[in-house]
Order: C-alpha cells, then sequence, then structure tokens
C-alpha cells in the first residue's frame, strides 16, 4: 500500500485529481488513528473531536497545491505538523475565550520518549512553545519530535521524510526528548 500512496500522491501533484479521488480512503483511516491517539489522551472536557481534527488536517492538506509530494512518509509528515498547528490554535482559542484563564490541558502518551513515559500533563501551549525554541536551535531534531509524535512515524519513515539516516534519527529524537523534558521541567 505505500508505493500506491506514493503513487498516487506523486500523481495528485502533478494535477490528477482522480488520484486524489482513490488516495483519500487509502490515508483517512490512517489520519483518524493518528488523530485518535492524541485525542484518547486529552482530558475529558476537550471540545475538539477526532472527526473535527481529521476533517480540518484533510481540508489543509487538500490546499496544499503546491507541494510535491514525495512519498507516504513526506504526506504524514506534513499532516502531522498540520495537526500540532491546529491542536495550538484550537488550545490558543480556548485560552482566550476563557479571559486569562487556564490554557487547555492536554494529556499527551509519549510511550517512546522514556523521559516522558509517565504521561504526565503537559500544556500544549508549552509543548508547542518548547517545539518552537528547539527549532530555532536545531530545526531537525524539533522536526524529528514533530514527525514521530504528533505524526506517528516510525523511525524508518522518519529517516526517509527527512532523507537521513535512521542512526541519524534516533540520535536526533534521543537529543530532543532529553532537551524538552529538561525545558519542559523548568518551565514547571
Amino acid at each position: 500500500m505505500e508505493h500506491e500512496v506514493t503513487g498516487l500522491l506523486q500523481r495528485w501533484s502533478d494535477g490528477d485529481k482522480e488520484a486524489l479521488d482513490r488516495l483519500v480512503p487509502l490515508v483517512y483511516d490512517e489520519l483518524r488513528r493518528a488523530a485518535r491517539r492524541y485525542m484518547r489522551d486529552e482530558n475529558n472536557n476537550h471540545t475538539l473531536q477526532t472527526t473535527a481534527l481529521v476533517n480540518e488536517v484533510y481540508l489543509r492538506l487538500v490546499d496544499q497545491k503546491q507541494t510535491r509530494w514525495q512519498n507516504r512518509a513526506h504526506f504524514f509528515g506534513i499532516a502531522a505538523g498540520m495537526m500540532r498547528r491546529i491542536l495550538v490554535d484550537h488550545a490558543r482559542r480556548r485560552k482566550y475565550q476563557k479571559r486569562g484563564g487556564d490554557a487547555a490541558f492536554v494529556q499527551l502518551s509519549l510511550r517512546e520518549a522514556e523521559a516522558f513515559a509517565r504521561e504526565e500533563d503537559l500544556d500544549l501551549l508549552k509543548l508547542d512553545e518548547a517545539l518552537t525554541e528547539l527549532a530555532k536551535l536545531d530545526p531537525r531534531r524539533s522536526r524529528v519530535v514533530e514527525l514521530r509524535f504528533f505524526a506517528g512515524l516510525d523511525m524508518k519513515e522518519t529517516a526517509e521524510a527527512l532523507h537521513v539516516s535512521i542512526a541519524t534519527v534516533l540520535r536526533d529524537w534521543n537529543m530532543a526528548k532529553a532537551w524538552l523534558y529538561r525545558y519542559m521541567k523548568d518551565e514547571r
């Protein structure tokens, strides 16, 4: 299926609208699974639903007319960045709606990240701030976190999306986890 998705993405990049129609059923379920992973761990009073998150990502992806899709990993990497921005924007809107109230807290399970393995409550705005700061220092490490955490890509897929080796992704992932843990701990 990976080759089929890649082929359809490339045909879509070339302007083939039928390719998009065939692509949607192949990627929609995977986008829902990724969204469900994030939404599953959010607190109970969160107002954004999984379907709404997926639909918003889908609408933004369809508008990506200038993107030259490389492969499945590239597609889901872009989708991960969009999910992150949507969740952060939603948290910001909720914070502003409460007129200075606390930001919406999101519990994110970082099962692969030893530094966060205890499923701590994280403020999504603080996590976004931390990733933004990391991106200033090391854009690739920030992107590794985004791809692994928000898109749920494995090491190999992340390496493909970034055009680096798996060893580089592993090294970046470990360094980024440590940096984020320290940043988030200091912020508390």
